[in-house]
């Protein structure tokens, strides 16, 4: 299947789990993937994927708390392309689970600063490019942590939460323009943090990456008109 065919598509945390599944999914589907990570070796093995069953990709290793860089980024695509079709915020961090006030500071602002911050850096470097594209589709994972104030979950859940009210105002602002916004939450899903949250929780119960990315394709297709709202992909 090629609806994406010539589309240019940006993927955060993309060296595993839903972001490298979604990356895969992506070329697949004609689109070339620009894939960001910090691990280098998880980022070429999914490259390796993409290019076996013959699509294409660009690598760029990337810690996401350095904001300038994704500034580079943006001028890098826009000189290249000239817009971006698709962006798909997916990269976090857990930050362990912990009372609120046994946080270091310094993983108090990774989770920040990864969770929520490098996203606003990625809308305020690519908004101009989302706007360029026929149909920009620009979607953000976010979780039910947002929505429930549990124990021991305290950055992850204000990271998340924090999150969402942004997105959600960033839609509003472009209510007026072709470009569709959306959260995306996947639910239980067979993923790294997943078994650090709940590490005897059996894997064969959760969904698989794969199938997430799956319903994850569906929401930055030109088609898919949905604007503002959290997409429920489990």
């Amino acid at each position: 299947m090629t609806r994406l065919r010539d589309k240019v598509a940006l993927v955060t945390g993309a060296s595993r789990g839903i972001g490298a599944a979604l990356g895969r999914r992506l070329a697949a589907e004609g689109a070339h993937v620009v894939l960001v990570a910090r691990t280098i070796g998880g980022l070429e093995e999914v490259d390796d994927a993409i290019r076996a069953s013959g699509g294409t990709a660009t690598l760029v290793p990337m810690d996401l708390r350095e904001g300038e860089a994704i500034d580079r980024l943006a001028l890098a695509l826009h000189g290249r392309f000239g817009r971006l079709d698709i962006l798909v915020g997916n990269a976090a961090v857990l930050g362990g689970l912990s009372p609120l006030g046994h946080y270091k500071p310094e993983t108090w602002a990774e989770v920040m600063d990864v969770n929520l911050t490098a996203n606003w850096r990625l809308i305020r470097a690519f908004d101009g490019l989302l706007r360029a594209a026929p149909d920009g589709r620009a979607v953000f994972v976010t979780s039910g942590a947002a929505r429930r104030s549990r124990a021991y979950w305290g950055p992850y859940a204000a990271s998340k939460a924090g999150l969402e009210a942004m997105v959600r105002s960033y839609a509003d602002e472009l209510a007026n323009t072709r470009v569709r916004v959306n959260l995306a939450d996947p639910g239980r899903v067979q993923t790294r943090m997943r078994a650090l949250a709940y590490p005897g929780e059996d894997p064969s119960k959760l969904a698989d990456p794969v199938a997430i990315a799956e319903r994850l394709v569906e929401a930055v297709l030109p088609t898919f008109t949905r604007h503002g709202e959290i997409i429920e992909l489990a």
